[in-house]
């Protein structure tokens, strides 16, 4: 392997990985000062899950799509839809972290349940996207929308029990 491919892949892996730590982060930022002050004292919805399996949950599906987005970004650039792919996701990842500042930062249910909806639309329009470029990539997203499919259930459940 010749040194600029060595670092086309380093170059490659930070642009995919980037955004997604970002989100992460963020996502943190806004949730943890929440966790005890607000969220603890919402009614919650049937089948919330412990706390605990929140952060393992999450570390796995970021890494998923780190993986998934590096397989995109590693295609030929002139590759129809493959900018479009990044858009897409690049749009999901965003929406991602303004979830966590709409439902707890703002303490926002309503907020979070239009941004969480938005998302899975554009989950699933990356995997549609994806999947014609690079059928791994796409699958790499599967447990992602599953998540957010069965979040957007518990965001309406928190909604929906704790309006005033």
């Amino acid at each position: 392997m010749s040194k600029n491919s060595r670092f086309q892949i380093i170059y490659d892996g930070l642009y995919a990985t980037t955004p997604v730590f970002l989100a992460a982060f963020l996502g943190n930022y806004a949730t943890l000062p929440n966790l005890t002050k607000w969220y603890a004292l919402l009614i919650r919805p049937p089948f919330t899950p412990p706390n605990w399996l929140f952060g393992p949950v999450w570390t796995l599906l970021y890494i998923l799509m780190a993986l998934s987005f590096f397989r995109i970004i590693r295609l030929d650039p002139m590759k129809p839809e493959r900018l479009l792919a990044i858009h897409i996701f690049l749009g999901q990842i965003l929406l991602n972290a303004s979830w966590s500042f709409a439902f707890f930062s703002a303490h926002n249910p309503f907020a979070g349940l239009l941004i969480i909806l938005s998302l899975e639309m554009l989950i699933l329009w990356s995997i549609f996207i994806f999947n014609k470029l690079d059928r791994i990539a796409a699958r790499c997203l599967w447990p992602y929308a599953a998540w957010v499919a069965y979040a957007s259930y518990l965001n309406f459940g928190f909604w929906l029990l704790n309006k005033s």
